[in-house]
């Protein structure tokens, strides 16, 4: 199969996948924060505490976040998504009034940096605001007791700080033009494929950049060489200005995710391909389903010729999807395999220490697929 020929899509394709959810990209409609009095905030860098002089959010945890920044939107927009983030309040500094901010917080400095309000009126900022908002979602809870880890919180703060010295590159790519190949929900789960199979391709490179045990070698460089063909085809359907905007960062992500545990020996990169793979072959499972949904036929097709002349525009198009269904059904099998040679290469007991690292493994690989679509 040719995949460069699921491209081109026409217009007529607006039939076929219906109407498109927008993204939420301010979340719930906004109600400013309730305030109350509270003292005047401290210079500190992780909390300011309250006094009854100036204001503070009433009944819940108040997130101030900049709207205008595209990963900053996509990182707030899976807050929003998950359970707990309907409790929160979302205030976009970069639109909002500076009533919603409070006489204690002007949009210059919202902007500059993550803040939030408890609902007793302790303003956080940089590293401690993430955590506090980690703390309310229970999908987040353990990188919140991660980040609360004696010292852990200054690290946090400086690689924050570095983020927000690049963060402007990210701006002027908001307003790229996205390809109308695809419905754009499914577009974004390519482009989640793209940066996955990017960060896999590191992974085994990782792996043999640290290791120098022949059978892990040769396990690497075997299973690479699948990774490299599935990029080139995910290439071929992905087209640039479509991919992540973040891809230096899946490389590295991917390259740690495959030397660290190489620096433990072959069980350890073993256990890692396993989870890795258990969580791809759930991903391609995903949107399988997206495509048979998009490709289930319209009962309500009409007969005339303007309706028959509109179907066969859109059954070229369906057809174009069968074809991407199959690309990624053959992925997956491939990713199958790799889970299932991982796994038969160690013992399947973890200890505490592996437990900790797969879990971390599984969880960023769900929150990288969450910024990925939007980023």
């Amino acid at each position: 199969m040719d995949a460069r020929s699921t491209t081109g899509i026409e217009a007529a394709y607006e039939t076929a996948r219906g109407p498109r959810r927008g993204i939420r990209d301010h979340g719930p409609a906004v109600t400013p924060c309730n305030f109350l009095p509270f003292r005047p905030m401290s210079t500190h860098p992780e909390a300011l505490t309250p006094n009854h002089q100036t204001v503070v959010a009433a009944d819940t945890l108040c997130v101030y976040y900049d709207g205008g920044c595209p990963l900053c939107r996509a990182e707030i927009a899976s807050y929003q998504r998950t359970e707990g983030g309907e409790s929160l309040r979302w205030v976009d500094a970069h639109a909002g009034s500076p009533a919603e901010l409070g006489p204690d917080l002007d949009a210059a400095t919202a902007l500059a940096r993550m803040h939030v309000r408890r609902a007793d009126g302790t303003l956080l900022r940089g590293a401690a605001a993430f955590a506090e908002i980690w703390s309310h979602l229970p999908r987040w809870r353990w990188l919140a007791r991660l980040a609360r880890l004696p010292g852990m919180l200054p690290v946090l703060d400086q690689l924050y700080t570095v983020f927000l010295v690049i963060r402007p590159l990210w701006r002027g790519r908001s307003g790229a033009t996205v390809s109308e190949a695809f419905p754009r929900e499914l577009l974004r789960e390519l482009r989640t494929d793209h940066a996955g199979e990017t960060g896999a391709v590191m992974i085994y490179r990782g792996v043999l950049a640290i290791t120098r045990k022949p059978e892990l070698r040769a396990f690497a460089r075997h299973h690479l060489e699948t990774e490299q063909r599935h990029l080139g085809l995910i290439e071929a359907v992905v087209p640039p200005r479509s991919r992540s905007a973040l891809l230096p960062l899946w490389r590295l992500s991917g390259w740690l995710t495959g030397a660290v545990p190489a620096l433990f020996g072959p069980r350890a990169v073993y256990a890692t391909i396993q989870a890795v793979e258990t969580f791809v072959d759930r991903h391609y499972a995903a949107q399988i389903e997206q495509i048979d949904a998009l490709t289930e036929p319209d009962p309500s097709a009409s007969a005339n010729a303007t309706a028959i002349a509109g179907d066969a525009r859109v059954t070229a198009h369906l057809e174009k999807l069968e074809q991407l269904r199959d690309l990624l059904v053959s992925c997956q099998a491939d990713e199958v395999a790799h889970r299932n040679d991982a796994g038969s290469r160690w013992n399947n007991k973890p200890g505490p220490l592996m437990r900790l690292w797969l879990g971390m493994v599984g969880h960023g690989s769900a929150h990288a697929v969450r910024v990925c679509r939007y980023v």
